[in-house]
């Protein structure tokens, strides 16, 4: 691990204005420590985003929706009560995410940017296209837990379990940086890497997510969240699955889903979604999404198990909504 300097501001304002000199920002550490260690990331000032105060804690204001700040640890939305009975896939998304210490450690900002888990990335040694190289290693190479949707150079897959089930509630983020404010739709944040684009999400330099945003109208919806693992718990997805929908008097209105482990973005299937707007969420029309959700799917050498996986997995959690 390369020397660095740590500073621990108190006011956001202080903090934005040290990362805009291009420090690294830290707050629970799970991922960055990792990188920094595996000579990845090679920070020359750290900047510990935990004693300033306002981004920490979660919300929910009468008619406003749910706030979540940044600096909120996972396992504080896992083990809130109030929070579980108003949106529990929360809670499902995160009880098999990571280790308590873990859980404990990781905040809801880190969680949404961590970096992908693929080895030849993880690598030092390995100049991986998504590190500045020419070739994505694992195209041709060790391939198990690739991407089967949506890849193009680089076949890692997006690895955050909590991301799928906050966009299918249509969360939003607050970002800040020292040149201002802005907000976007969680699901923009991430970008595939192709082409020019070696990154796996869009927030600029000097930028930090503030806070998390579910809108009381998505607070509505009812959500469900499966995931498959190589173990029985504390995996990162092999597949996972989010749902929701509204359910009145047995139909399906305002339908997501979106899934994990399957593409080098969190993978929300919209033409899966119209085709179970107005349904019953029956056998059949569980069954058809979860051939839409799987269209245009194109397995590597190792990891063709994803598609019947991903498959009945779709199945499974949408008829959780309704049985």
């Amino acid at each position: 691990m390369n020397a660095f300097s740590y500073v621990r501001p108190r006011t956001l304002s202080d903090g934005l204005r040290l990362l805009r000199s291009g420090a690294s920002a830290l707050a629970g550490g799970t991922d960055l420590l990792g990188l920094m260690k595996d000579g990845l990331a090679r920070p020359e000032l750290l900047v510990d985003l935990t004693g300033i105060e306002g981004l920490r804690g979660w919300s929910r204001a009468k008619g406003k929706g749910l706030r979540i700040g940044a600096l909120t640890p996972l396992v504080e939305l896992e083990e809130a009560e109030e929070l579980h009975r108003a949106m529990p896939i929360l809670r499902e998304s995160l009880r098999d995410a990571a280790t308590l210490q873990l859980r404990t450690m990781g905040t809801v900002g880190g969680n949404l940017l961590q970096r992908n888990r693929c080895w030849y990335f993880r690598d030092q040694a390995t100049a991986c296209w998504l590190k500045g190289g020419t070739k994505c290693f694992a195209v041709e190479g060790e391939n198990r837990l690739h991407a089967i949707l949506g890849a193009h150079e680089c076949v890692a897959v997006a690895p955050s379990d909590l991301v799928p089930a906050l966009i299918a509630y249509d969360a939003e983020i607050a970002l800040a940086s020292s040149r201002g404010r802005r907000t976007m739709k969680l699901a923009d944040l991430y970008v595939a890497p192709h082409g020019r684009e070696r990154r796996e999400h869009v927030l600029r330099p000097g930028e930090l997510i503030t806070e998390v945003r579910v809108s009381e109208s998505a607070l509505a919806r009812k959500g469900a969240f499966q995931k498959a693992m190589e173990r029985k718990a504390w995996s990162f997805a092999l597949v996972s699955v989010a749902a929701a929908a509204r359910i009145e008097r047995g139909v399906a209105r305002d339908v997501r889903l979106v899934l994990g482990g399957v593409a080098p973005i969190p993978w929300r299937v919209v033409a899966a979604e119209r085709g179970l707007e107005g349904s019953g969420f029956d056998e059949a029309a569980c069954a058809e999404a979860a051939d839409r959700a799987l269209q245009g799917a194109a397995p590597l050498r190792d990891n063709g198990y994803k598609l019947p996986l991903a498959r009945e997995l779709v199945r499974r959690t949408l008829r959780s909504l309704v049985v």
